[in-house]
Formats: C-alpha cells, sequence, structure tokens
C-alpha cells in the first residue's frame, strides 16, 4: 500500500523550552522538526516524515498506517475503579440513559 506523508496528522506547537515552534506527527512521536516559524516547522516535519517513510520501504519495515485512513469500529474497552462505575450507573439511571450512551457524551465533551 503506498501512502502519502500528506496523508499524516501533523501539528505544530511552540516549545517553551527550545524557544521555536516544533513540528510532530501523531503517527511518528519520536520524531519532530524545530523552526523559527510555524510554517518553517510544519515543512521540516513534512519533510522527516515523507524521509523517515521511503527509508522504511527501502528497509522492507512496516510504514504506520495515516490516523485518517485507519478505520475504526466506534468500540473499545475502558477499565475503571467499581466506584467509578456505580457512580456513572447511577448517574445515567438517574438521567435515564444508558450507561453507554452517558459515557459516549462524557467522552465526546472533552
Amino acid at each position: 500500500m503506498s501512502m502519502s506523508a500528506d496523508h499524516y496528522t501533523y501539528r505544530v506547537t511552540w516549545s517553551p523550552e527550545d524557544g521555536e515552534h516544533v513540528g510532530l506527527c501523531a503517527e511518528f512521536p519520536s520524531l519532530s522538526w524545530l523552526a523559527s516559524t510555524p510554517e518553517a516547522a510544519l515543512k521540516g516535519i513534512r519533510h522527516v516524515i515523507a524521509e523517515t517513510i521511503e527509508d522504511m520501504r527501502a528497509s522492507n519495515e512496516d510504514v504506520p498506517v495515516p490516523l485518517a485512513e485507519k478505520h475504526y469500529s466506534g468500540e473499545f474497552r475502558v477499565r475503571i475503579p467499581p466506584q467509578v462505575h456505580r457512580a456513572l450507573a447511577l448517574e445515567a439511571a438517574e438521567q435515564g440513559v444508558s450507561l453507554n450512551r452517558l459515557a459516549s457524551a462524557k467522552l465526546a465533551a472533552c
């Protein structure tokens, strides 16, 4: 599967420690690029990711699938303390909704 470096999830933020903008890629959390402007940080991290993908392909390594291209089932399992489970079940009952609906609404509000 050939995927473009443009399909990955990029973010640029200010790094107080470095005194520069830092470009990041969610699918490659160990990589970053520092630059004096946000535009340069984005350009830099995109270049690093493109080179990394090229190197990974040349080495026959598995290249991460971009988050935007992954299929999500809409289900995941979460472990919580019993007292939190009880409190959420009570809140759901008081609201007249399922625990699933209450949890989904709370997660969506984050």
